[in-house]
Parts: C-alpha cells; structure tokens; sequence
C-alpha cells in the first residue's frame, strides 16, 4: 500500500487524500482475507514534512504493523514529471531536515522491531527478506530489495506500461506512454520499447553494486574467481573516492575486500556510484536520477 504520509497537509499537497482510517480498514481487510505479506511505502522530502510531523506518520504505521516497510525519499524533477509542477517547492524540506526525517524513523522502526535491510527497507524479523539478509540470499532489482537464490540475479518479468524486465543478463522496457503501449498490444507486437544486453563488464560492476548494496561487504578474492580480474587494479580510479569514504566513516577498506559500516548503509548508493561506468554520461544541470538522500 503507498501510504506516503498520513498527514492531511502533506496528502492534499501531493494530491493524494488518504486518511488513516481507510489504510487502517483496509489494512484489517487484508488479513480477514488472509493474506501473508502486507508492505506498506513511505516517502519522505515531501511538502510540509517535519521530523516532528513524519514521527507522527511512523508511529502510526507501527500501530498497523506492517510486515515490510519501503521508506523512499521524494525525488523532485519536475523536468522529467510534469506533474510535479504543481507540489509547491518552497515547502520542501531542507536538504538537513530531510536527512533527520530519514534518520529518525530509522531509529523509530528499528526499536519496534523492525530490520534495517537495506536503503530503503525495513522487514520484521520473521519476514522472508530479513531471513534472506541474514542467510546471504538477498537481491535488488528495479523495484526494490527481494528474495534471491544463487549468485545470480533471478529473472524478473514486468508487464503493463514502462515495466522492466530483466532476463539472463537483457534488460527490456515496455513503452512509457499508454498510447503507443496499446498501439502495440492491438497490432499483436510485443510492447518493448528498447532493451539492453549486459557486456562482460556490465556483469562484473553489476555483481559489484550488488554486493554492496545487499550484504554490504565485497571480498576481493570472489570477484578475481568469478570474473578473473585483479580487484584493486580493474577499480584502480575507483579507490580515491572509497579513501575519502573510509575517513568519514562509511566503509572499512582492507587487504582482503571493503565492507559498508553501519553509517554507511544509509549511503549505499554514493559508495555504489565509483563503480557505475554509466553514472558521468548522466551528469548534467538536470539530472535524470534522484538524489541519494
């Protein structure tokens, strides 16, 4: 369920009235109906927000205690969605408060129970991922963290309009806009408006990216045996900005690999970013991508 905020100010800002009494019906719904699994998505960065204000929100989603938690932060690019035009930005939290929303439901989510997966989820203890987490078999795909088994990414299927799929080592994307989705359906073609194939080299910084963003650690004696290359001299420019890292307590680098600290699980995604080919095409005054935090 996108939750979001359960404020009344922050939901008429974004255009989205959801008060907590129809989430807290339909949340009973669910589990008369029987199902297993119940997640619920915050957003934090949005208009109106305060850390007092956002307390509020996470108390009462504890109330409802939902198995897993998805804590997003509001990416605002109004160049790439117009629709965004229409959230006041002067109402927008600052950069510091947004970092203090996001540190303090952490804090409130972690002492009622809840596991810190990773970036933006939160699991209670006995849910699937949390095992996967302790176990070693956790992914991330598109849409978030998720079950894995085995060392390589599962195949994940995407249907309806701008879904992506990934299938052994292709990426493939439906169309984003609904007329030609459907221009595509009807003429019998499949809806898929670009894909991509994984180079050798796309695999190895994939496994990478991985290994930091889910078990938080990368032994460099894996990486050499599974893609026969020399850790440290294959990211040899990588490693400046990882020192940089490592003084401000992010990672922990040694002879033998680099683990994420605690700290620096809230910045998966910076440390991840060294080893991103893609991410310097990006860059620009308006960038395509969220900011980390």
């Amino acid at each position: 369920m996108g939750v979001q905020d359960f404020n009344p100010q922050v939901q008429e800002a974004i255009h989205r009235i959801q008060p907590l009494d129809m989430t807290a019906a339909t949340t009973e719904h669910c589990r008369q109906l029987g199902f297993e699994g119940l997640n619920f998505d915050l957003i934090y960065g949005l208009p109106h927000q305060s850390v007092e204000s956002f307390e509020k929100t996470v108390r009462e989603v504890i109330q409802l205690s939902p198995d897993r938690i998805a804590l997003y932060s509001y990416a605002h690019v109004p160049w790439l969605s117009p629709h965004q035009n229409q959230i006041p930005e002067a109402a927008l939290p600052e950069s510091e408060t947004k970092f203090n929303i996001l540190q303090t439901a952490q804090q409130m989510l972690t002492e009622a129970g809840y596991l810190y997966i990773g970036m933006d989820h939160f699991a209670k203890p006995t849910d699937e991922l949390s095992l996967a987490l302790q176990s070693g078999n956790l992914h991330r795909n598109f849409m978030g963290y998720t079950v894995q088994h085995g060392n390589l990414p599962s195949d994940l299927y995407g249907f309806g309009v701008s879904a992506i799929s990934g299938l052994q080592g292709q990426f493939a994307q439906n169309w984003r806009k609904l007329s030609q989705y459907y221009e595509a359906i009807e003429a019998g073609r499949i809806a898929t408006m670009r894909g991509y194939e994984l180079s050798a080299e796309d695999r190895l910084r994939q496994a990478v990216i991985l290994a930091i963003l889910c078990p938080g650690k990368i032994s460099y004696t894996d990486i050499q045996q599974r893609f026969g290359v020399d850790f440290k001299s294959h990211f040899a420019d990588a490693f400046p900005k990882l020192e940089d890292m490592a003084a401000d307590g992010l990672v922990e680098l040694t002879e033998t690999g680099l683990i994420v600290t605690p700290l620096g699980r809230l910045f998966s995604r910076n440390i991840a970013m060294p080893f991103d080919a893609y991410l310097p095409q990006l860059s620009g005054d308006k960038p395509t991508f969220s900011k980390t935090v």
